[in-house]
């Protein structure tokens, strides 16, 4: 199978135990947080985070649109009144954000990795058979959290494949031994840059032979355009 220069070399970690959320936040649980001010709540964001917020004038995720009171999600070709079982699509800076109001946390990408595995009969999964999920081009749109709960790992955790990037905590960096692929060397080294973070899992526009738990995405914490959601974790 094939894999791009970041997945290699080999990186080996002891985990403690931690929980995770069974599905990615909603965009129903992304509203409460931002009725109930989170937005305007300083203690929730990193300082970088509140700059960003502060000078661009954020008040929702950027996929959100509100008129009348009322709020909407852009979607491919429309706008429809806010989906409350989609995934939230936000920053890595919201999902920051949203994980200290809650009082959890991002997950690592250990962490995500070894949730997304699932159990160790089963860590097999995703290894060229077909998993349930929303990508591979199935759909413009996301869908449910909870629409494909064939597709939960062993471990009972649903949503990994599709239906949006997850967002981590972990700054994209080699593993030990990385060394660049000859016919393209600046994929991934151009952007160990210490300002980009890990994405896992895929979108509904990410192809089937890219949907492996190995596969590693990035962005800078504030872009907010990407089909990134995420789910937390408790330590």
């Amino acid at each position: 199978m094939f894999g791009w220069d970041n997945e290699y070399e080999q990186s080996v970690l002891r985990m403690p135990a931690f929980e995770i959320d069974k599905f990615k936040v909603t965009n129903g649980e992304f509203l409460k947080f931002a009725q109930c001010g989170g937005y305007q709540d300083r203690g929730c964001w990193s300082a970088a985070g509140w700059e960003w917020i502060q000078k661009n004038g954020i008040k929702h995720p950027g996929f959100w649109r509100e008129r009348e009171g009322i709020c909407y999600q852009r979607t491919m070709f429309d706008e429809v009144p806010l989906p409350l079982d989609w995934p939230v699509y936000v920053s890595q800076a919201e999902a920051n954000a949203y994980a200290c109001w809650a009082g959890k946390a991002l997950p690592t990408e250990a962490q995500w990795q070894r949730a997304a595995y699932g159990a160790a009969e089963k860590k097999d999964e995703w290894s060229g058979r077909p998993v349930a999920g929303n990508y591979d081009f199935r759909r413009w749109d996301p869908v449910p959290v909870n629409a494909h709960p064939e597709g939960e790992n062993a471990f009972g955790l649903a949503d990994f494949v599709g239906n949006g990037w997850e967002w981590t905590n972990t700054l994209f960096a080699a593993f030990p031994g990385f060394e660049p692929f000859s016919f393209y060397q600046g994929y991934s080294a151009n952007f160990f840059d210490n300002q980009h973070y890990v994405m896992k899992g895929g979108s509904m526009r990410t192809a089937a032979c890219l949907t492996r738990p190995s596969f590693r995405n990035w962005f800078q914490p504030h872009y907010p355009h990407v089909y990134a959601g995420f789910r937390c974790v408790k330590n």
